[in-house]
C-alpha cells in the first residue's frame, strides 16, 4: 500500500509545547494555509492566522468552483485539506509508467449516509477527483439514526484518512490513494467495528486524531444505548482502550480517589450509584460530539450526551456520568476530571458540544481555560487542569429552566444548576406538558461549533432562540427501538413579543459570561463558525447564505447564496499563495429534518419539524461544497 508522503520534514518535537514525542500533526496545524483536522487543531479553535481576507475586501467575495456531492440529505461537517501529499505513478497491467509520480494539495471531502469520501487535487485547474471512497452499508442504519443522516467530517494522521461510517465502522483510508481496490469492492487500510445498529447503535461524529490515536465516539442515546468513547492506534486499528459514561470503574476508566468533581474525589463505583438499579446498562451519555486534546497535559477533552430515557419520571437520581465534561488521559483514558452540567437531565440537555481550550487571564491569574458553550444555554469556563468551574452564565437571555449555577463554593449546591420549578418537566409529570421551557431539546446551542478570536479574546457562536413545550410519557426499552417518552413542539423564544426569529450569532467574554454583540438571524444558525487574521468571522444560514461579519463588532459585511440551506462548517486554506474560504450546504440535521425526510407533522423530527416548517419557503435538498475567494 503506497503511504502518504510529505515534501517537508517534520521535525522530532513542537519544543514550546513541552511535548515529549514526535507528532506531525503539531506542526502541521500551525500551517494556516492546511485544515488538517475536523476543527482545525487540537485546541478546537477554528481560528486561522490567514488574512489576505480583510474587513476591507471580503465584500468583493466571488465563487471560484462548486464541487457536487451527489448526495442529499443534511451536510454537516466540513473537509480536510492536506498540503504537499504525493500521488504515486500509475502503472499499466504490463508493468508500464503511465504518469509519473507527483506532489499536490489535496482536499478531502465526505457526505452524509452512505458516507462516500472524495480526494479532490487543489492545483488542478479542474479540481481533479483524485479517488473516491464509497462504503456498502446496510441502508437499514438509517432508521435508527436519531436526527438525519449527517456525518461531521473526517480526520487526517500517519498518512491515513480516517471515517467513521454510520454503521459504526471506523475506517482508514489511504490519504494518497485511497482505499485500494480488491475483487471490485473497497478495501480500506483497516476498519473497526465500535458499535451494533441492531441496537441503536451508530455514529454521526468526525473522528479526531490526537499523537498516534484515533478517538471516536458512538451515538444513538435515543434507543437506550450505552456511551462510551474508544482510542484505537493509527496505524494498526487496535483498540487501546475505551470509557463508557456509565457503569462500574473499570468500564468508566474512573479513579475513585483520584478522579474528582469539583474538586473532590468522586467515590466507587459513581457511574452506577445515582441511577435505579440496573439502569445505567440503557442510560445513553453518547459521545457524538467534538473532543480537543492539550498536548502538555496530555489530556483529551469533551463531553457526554442525554440519558435515557428522555423521561425524568422513569430514571430517578443524577444519571451520572451523562451529560459530563470529561478530561482524560490521552495514553489510558482514565479519567482525570469530570463536570456535569446538567444533573438528572431533564429537557435533553445534551452536553456534547466542543470545549475550546484557551489560556486566559481570570481574576488577575493566568488560567489554562477550557470553555464551553452547552445546550442547556450557560457558557461555562473551567480550568482545564483541574475541572475547576471559574464562570458559569446564560448565553441566551431566554433560558429559563434554571435561574444560575451556583459559584458558592461553601454552598451544598455548589456547580449545580438552580432549577426553576416552573419549567421542571418532572414536577408536571408524566403526560402533562411543561409549556414555555428555554431553550428547546436543540439546545441554546447544538454542536455546531464556536471559534475563538485571540486578537479580541472572543468566542463566536452559533446559537439557536428556540424554546419548547415538552410532555414526558412512559415508554418501555427495547434494544434498536426508540426509547424516548417525550412529545416536544417547538416555538420562537420571543414569539410572545411578536418576535419570529430561531437564531442568534453572538461574541461570548468567556471571562465575564456576558454577550459583547449579538446578530439576529431568522432561523437557528446550525453552521460552525471561522475566524481569522483579517479580522472576519464567517458562518453559514440554514437558509444558504455565506456571511461574513466584522470580528469586533458583528457588523455584516458579506452574503451569498449557495445552492442549499447551510449547516455545515466553514474553513478556509490557502493554495498557491491565493486564500480560500470553503463551505458545504446541503439543508437537514436536526433542524433541517423535515426538508431532509419529508416530514410534515409538527412533533416530528423530536419536535423540530412544526418550528422550522417555513424554510422550505426559502431553500431546498442539495449537496454542494462551495468555494469563494478575491477577483484576480
Amino acid at each position: 500500500m503506497t503511504k502518504l508522503r510529505l515534501s517537508t520534514s517534520i521535525g522530532a518535537l513542537a519544543l514550546a509545547t513541552g511535548v515529549a514525542f514526535a507528532d506531525p500533526l503539531l506542526d502541521m496545524q500551525k500551517d494556516p494555509r492546511q485544515w488538517v483536522s475536523p476543527t482545525g487543531d487540537y485546541a478546537n479553535l477554528r481560528h486561522s492566522a490567514l488574512k489576505q481576507i480583510t474587513t476591507a475586501n471580503v465584500r468583493q467575495l466571488v465563487v471560484d468552483w462548486q464541487f457536487s456531492t451527489g448526495v442529499l440529505r443534511g451536510h454537516e461537517g466540513a473537509p480536510l485539506v492536506i498540503h504537499d501529499v504525493t500521488i504515486p505513478a500509475v502503472v499499466d497491467k504490463d508493468g508500464k509508467i503511465t504518469k509519473g509520480a507527483y506532489v499536490t494539495d489535496v482536499m478531502y471531502l465526505h457526505t452524509p449516509f452512505p458516507n462516500n469520501v472524495f480526494a479532490l487535487d487543489l492545483r488542478d485547474p479542474d479540481h481533479k477527483v483524485l479517488w473516491k471512497y464509497a462504503p456498502q452499508q446496510d441502508a437499514s442504519v438509517i432508521a435508527v439514526m436519531c436526527c438525519d443522516t449527517v456525518n461531521r467530517g473526517l480526520a487526517y494522521g500517519d498518512g491515513k484518512i480516517f471515517l467513521a461510517q454510520a454503521d459504526a465502522t471506523l475506517v482508514a483510508l489511504d490519504a494518497a490513494t485511497g482505499a485500494s481496490s480488491g475483487e471490485g469492492k473497497d478495501k480500506p487500510i483497516w476498519s473497526v467495528k465500535f458499535g451494533d445498529p441492531s441496537k441503536g447503535e451508530t455514529s454521526t461524529a468526525a473522528p479526531h486524531v490526537f499523537k498516534d490515536k484515533v478517538l471516536v465516539g458512538n451515538a444513538g442515546g435515543e434507543y437506550g444505548v450505552r456511551g462510551h468513547i474508544s482510542a484505537y492506534d493509527v496505524r494498526t486499528g487496535a483498540l487501546l482502550w475505551r470509557g463508557y459514561s456509565t457503569g462500574p470503574d473499570e468500564d468508566t476508566l474512573i479513579d475513585p480517589e483520584k478522579t474528582t468533581h469539583l474538586g473532590k474525589p468522586v467515590g466507587k463505583d459513581s457511574g452506577i450509584n445515582t441511577w435505579k438499579g440496573d439502569q445505567w446498562k440503557i442510560g445513553g451519555g453518547t459521545a457524538w460530539g467534538w473532543y480537543s486534546y492539550d498536548p502538555e497535559l496530555n489530556l483529551v477533552y469533551y463531553g457526554s450526551g442525554n440519558p435515557s430515557t428522555w423521561n425524568p419520571i422513569q430514571r430517578p437520581g443524577d444519571n451520572r456520568w451523562s451529560m459530563t465534561l470529561w478530561a482524560r488521559d490521552l495514553d489510558t483514558g482514565k479519567a482525570r476530571w469530570v463536570y456535569q452540567t446538567t444533573p438528572h437531565d431533564q429537557w435533553d440537555y445534551d452536553a456534547v458540544n466542543e470545549l475550546l481550550l484557551v489560556d486566559q487571564e481570570i481574576g488577575g491569574r493566568k488560567r489554562k481555560t477550557a470553555v464551553h458553550l452547552d445546550r442547556n444555554g450557560f457558557g461555562y469556563t473551567l480550568d482545564r487542569t483541574n475541572g475547576e468551574l471559574l464562570v458559569a452564565e446564560k448565553f441566551d437571555p431566554a433560558v429559563n429552566w434554571a435561574t444560575k449555577i451556583d459559584l458558592d463554593k461553601s454552598s451544598q449546591t455548589y456547580g449545580r444548576p438552580i432549577l426553576d420549578a416552573r419549567f421542571s418537566t418532572e414536577a408536571h409529570g408524566e403526560d402533562e406538558a411543561t409549556r414555555g421551557a428555554c431553550p428547546t431539546t436543540l439546545g441554546s446551542k447544538d454542536q455546531q461549533p464556536a471559534s475563538y478570536d485571540p486578537s479580541t479574546e472572543l468566542f463566536l457562536v452559533p446559537t439557536n432562540h428556540v424554546c419548547m413545550d415538552f410532555e414526558p410519557f412512559r415508554v418501555s426499552y427495547s434494544a434498536g427501538q426508540p426509547y424516548v417518552g417525550a412529545s416536544v413542539e417547538m416555538f420562537p423564544a420571543d414569539r410572545d413579543k411578536g418576535e419570529t426569529h430561531t437564531g442568534n450569532f453572538i461574541a461570548w467574554d468567556a471571562k465575564t459570561g456576558k454577550i459583547v454583540w449579538s446578530n439576529k438571524e431568522q432561523f437557528s444558525v446550525w453552521s460552525g463558525a471561522l475566524t481569522t487574521d483579517g479580522g472576519v468571522t464567517f458562518y453559514g444560514t440554514l437558509e444558504g447564505y455565506l456571511k461574513a461579519v466584522d470580528t469586533r463588532t458583528g457588523k455584516e459585511l458579506f452574503r451569498r447564496k449557495t445552492p442549499s440551506g447551510i449547516i455545515g462548517n466553514v474553513i478556509t486554506y490557502e493554495v498557491a499563495g491565493k486564500q480560500y474560504v470553503a463551505v458545504l450546504s446541503g439543508v437537514g440535521g436536526w433542524a433541517g429534518i423535515g426538508l431532509a425526510a419529508g416530514l410534515t407533522k409538527s412533533t416530528d423530527g423530536l419536535g423540530a419539524v412544526g418550528n422550522y416548517r417555513s424554510l422550505s419557503n426559502y431553500t431546498a435538498l442539495g449537496g454542494v461544497l462551495t468555494v469563494f475567494t478575491l477577483p484576480e
